[in-house]
């Protein structure tokens, strides 16, 4: 045997060996064919198409010899090409992932790089989530899976999505029990709708984060908050075993500012607010991202018109409101809108909201009754004229008289302990107002004389008469 090892090889041309590089050089590289045969083969084909050397010391190739004549020299074209297509083939049909290094895009999808063979990807192939921009794939190496081999291998179609599918499901058990209420997870977004949107949380495992668990501020849809792509760190809020739906929420990781609204909002305040939705019992006004108030549609004075008072606020409107109630627990803060110019809305102390009788002022009607006509006098006050205290004969059309939401000038007759119940007068207005010219003129310091000559040109008017 040892004789025998010991004896030269005979090579001949055309013939396919097998052998191990022994060394590189600047241009050839040397091949061991085993016993004392030695062989070259230029450095050339034993790069990729980048150029970079496939090879190193130590490594096996085959190759055929395409010369004898003072010394072996190979080649791998041909011999190259069949070993990596038995490779490719081979891959196809055991469903083994191979590497391959994205080239370029291409339409409808991408060109890829496998062993030295050109094959294609289609767009919707090379991820699980919708690519927004081809483009980012380009020059990354993925694993794939060859999901289409014709001639010979000439022909091949690759998918990066099966090969993360099938990562995805063998990793899935271990992932749905980390998916429980509380935990926090970092997922990617898979698609988004204006409702909310859904979150690859691995393993093919999805949640939906719904947009009102998204911020605390009101969102108007998901797309303003999330992509497609997506990174994002997501609380789990509820699982439900039997449906298999998953709840996930972001803003329960960011603080409530609810949790010290009330150290920072009081009653009296003025705060500058922004209309973000009409119901039918007010306007919400939102006065800090995720705080929001309510300005009742009773606090806004009459117009004639059904919900006329929502004209003066639509949505969107930045106007200055006053807090008129809070309740921090129950996420409630009362408003009422500061008129446009006034001393309120410029910061000026509230005034005094006390009623006393013998206060004129003017009002707005805001509705009829039989038995007289209401008064808007400010947010939460609404006072009552009788039929008697309007100054119109009770067979006058009322309506006409007083409009609903026109403005009438009352006096405040009296008002009950806790200022609910308000009696007013129109005809007491005039009264009053005589009564306070009076005072004004007793008052003067020449009234004394004139009230005196007052006096005795009506004894002389008297004594006249009696003639």
């Amino acid at each position: 045997m040892f004789e025998a090892s010991e004896k030269a090889r005979r090579f001949e041309r055309g013939q396919t060996i097998d052998g191990i590089v022994v060394a590189i050089g600047a241009e050839v590289a040397f091949v061991s064919l085993g016993g004392k045969s030695d062989a070259e083969i230029d450095l050339a084909e034993l790069k990729n198409a980048d150029g970079a050397l496939e090879v190193a010391v130590g490594d096996h190739i085959q190759a055929k010899i395409v010369s004898t004549t003072g010394g072996i020299v190979l080649s791998r074209k041909g011999v190259r090409n069949a070993v990596t297509q038995r490779e490719l083939e081979d891959a196809f049909s055991a469903g083994i992932a191979v590497e391959g290094k994205v080239d370029k895009v291409v339409k409808g999808g991408y060109e890829v790089r496998i062993a030295g063979q050109r094959a294609f990807c289609p767009l919707s192939q090379i991820d699980i989530v919708r690519t927004t921009d081809p483009a980012v794939h380009e020059g990354k190496t993925y694993s794939f899976r060859i999901i289409e081999y014709k001639d010979g291998g000439q022909s091949l179609v690759v998918s990066r999505r099966k090969q993360l599918e099938d990562e995805q499901r063998a990793s899935a058990d271990a992932i749905r029990q980390s998916i429980v209420p509380g935990a926090v997870l970092t997922g990617r977004v898979a698609s988004v709708f204006d409702y909310g949107a859904f979150v690859e949380l691995g393993g093919g495992i999805q949640g939906l984060l719904h947009v009102s668990e998204m911020s605390w501020s009101r969102v108007p849809n998901a797309h303003a908050i999330a992509a497609v792509g997506d990174e994002i760190t997501v609380k789990v809020l509820r699982v439900d075993e039997a449906s298999g739906k998953i709840s996930l929420g972001s803003k329960q990781l960011l603080d409530d500012p609810w949790s010290t609204a009330a150290s920072r909002f009081e009653v009296g305040q003025v705060r500058t607010g922004r209309v973000t939705r009409i119901a039918e019992f007010g306007a919400f006004v939102e006065l800090e991202p995720g705080i929001e108030g309510l300005a009742h549609a009773s606090t806004f004075p009459p117009t004639g018109r059904r919900r006329g008072w929502a004209d003066a606020v639509p949505p969107g409107t930045t106007a200055t409101f006053e807090v008129v109630s809070v309740d921090a627990p129950q996420k409630r803060i009362g408003l009422t809108l500061v008129e446009e110019g006034s001393a309120r809305a410029a910061g000026a102390a509230s005034t005094s909201r006390e009623l006393k009788a013998g206060t004129i002022l003017t009002g707005k009607v805001e509705r009829h009754e039989k038995f007289g006509v209401f008064v808007f006098l400010s947010p939460g006050r609404t006072g009552l004229i009788p039929i008697a205290e309007t100054g119109v004969d009770r067979d006058s059309d009322m309506l006409k008289a007083f409009p609903v939401g026109s403005d009438v000038e009352v006096a405040v007759l009296d008002v009950d302990a806790d200022g609910r119940r308000i009696r007013l007068s129109r005809t007491a207005v005039a009264r009053l107002r005589e009564q306070a010219e009076l005072r004004d003129f007793t008052n003067r310091p020449d009234a004394e004389s004139k009230v005196a000559l007052g006096s005795l040109g009506d004894k002389l008017r008297d004594a006249l008469h009696k003639r």
